[in-house]
């Protein structure tokens, strides 16, 4: 069995680009971006280059501390002992960065994490390498192949528009705190900021596919 989270806004309660923006006083740039992609005025992929070129310069240890500053989830340690005693395997995809995402593996002891790479020159923001696009079931198929599961077995938390193509290979569904269009494509909805709220719905899906079985 595999869960499937998001990492900001969902084991991660913030976003990193907002926050890093902060340094060099460009929220509203930043904002005025990440609102056009979801107006559909562009899409994800461009939004991301267009914020990170917004932010270019900031040096590799002011995005470490950034990384390091934003808080874990309130209940995310206690929701990954419990998916472990479960026997989940337990992924997480972003389209966040690196330095984010694998601290988060690490301090959660996540199975896999796969995320978009931040590029430094000089030690200064530069760029980034896209490994995860707007869709990201091309990001992890690899890791859906090695770990051999099923739609069935899969549960998906996510908390944002750009995670629809995601979804689609969820058995069971839950939006967390979630955008309007996330909360009508799923099968179950989180409006507070505390993880341990999904492991009743997990549980319960896991007794009604038993049943089913």
């Amino acid at each position: 069995m595999l869960v499937i989270f998001d990492t900001e806004g969902v084991l991660i309660d913030g976003e990193f680009l907002p926050e890093l923006a902060k340094i060099i006083e460009k929220e509203d740039e930043i904002l005025e971006i990440t609102n056009k992609g979801i107006n559909g005025e562009i899409n994800w992929e461009q939004g991301l280059m267009e914020r990170i070129n917004q932010l270019k310069g900031i040096t590799y240890n002011e995005c470490i501390q950034v990384a390091n500053n934003l808080p874990i989830m309130q209940g995310a340690r206690e929701t990954f002992d419990e998916l472990r005693r479960l026997g989940f395997t337990t992924l997480t995809v972003s389209g966040g960065p690196d330095i984010l995402v694998n601290r988060v593996k690490n301090e959660l002891n996540i199975d896999y994490a796969v995320s978009n790479t931040l590029i430094f020159v000089d030690e200064k923001l530069d760029g980034v390498d896209l490994k995860v696009g707007s869709n990201k079931v091309s990001a992890i198929e690899s890791i859906l192949k090695e770990i051999n599961e099923t739609k069935e077995n899969t549960v998906t938390t996510v908390d944002g528009a750009n995670d629809l193509a995601l979804l689609e290979i969820s058995g069971l569904k839950i939006s967390f705190n979630g955008t309007k269009i996330i909360n009508e494509k799923s099968d179950a909805i989180v409006s507070e900021k505390d993880l341990r709220s999904i492991i009743p719905i997990i549980k319960y899906g896991i007794k009604s596919s038993k049943s089913l079985g």
